[in-house]
């Protein structure tokens, strides 16, 4: 296990979630995670998604913020996290401009300026991280030398982190 500081695990956060295309989100209180395509903003300190207006996250925010949850696996980014925030409704259409893509444009009839465009931001509190290594020579290193030395391979981390 590596010791780093909790701001250089935010941002080995930040950037190992940033190449990932979309995770899992849900409203904290229900069993329901649905895949979104997320984007980072560390900055700010969360996730945008473009939703869809009458779906359960887009009609909850529109009443205010909500406790939601996020989770994300990529072996190949060697990253397994849930993470926990207030998913709210935002009005910030320089920021939908700026996320606008021909794959959120797919989604929507009219592209971005159909009315059941909805952007949503997930402001994080805190998260649960596993890390991994991504190389099949390190695993094999590790558990060729777990199994010798009889002790558990050194495969990441496991650690708590607060936003």
């Amino acid at each position: 296990m590596s010791e780093h500081s909790q701001e250089k695990r935010v941002e080995m956060f930040w950037k190992r979630i940033d190449g990932l295309h979309a995770g899992l989100i849900g409203l904290k209180g229900t069993d329901r995670l649905i895949p979104m395509a997320h984007y980072t903003d560390p900055e700010k300190g969360c996730l945008w998604f473009i939703g869809h207006d009458g779906t359960e996250l887009a009609e909850r925010a529109e009443t205010g913020p909500q406790d939601a949850v996020f989770a994300l696996t990529s072996d190949d980014h060697g990253i397994y996290t849930h993470a926990h925030g207030t998913l709210s409704l935002s009005h910030d259409e320089q920021k939908l401009d700026e996320l606008w893509s021909k794959v959120a444009a797919s989604w929507f009839e009219d592209g971005r300026r159909d009315p059941d465009v909805r952007l949503l931001c997930l402001t994080l509190r805190s998260a649960e991280v596993w890390t991994s290594t991504t190389s099949a020579a390190r695993f094999l290193y590790e558990t060729a030398k777990g199994n010798l030395a009889e002790r558990k391979p050194d495969m990441g981390d496991n650690y708590s982190l607060t936003f």
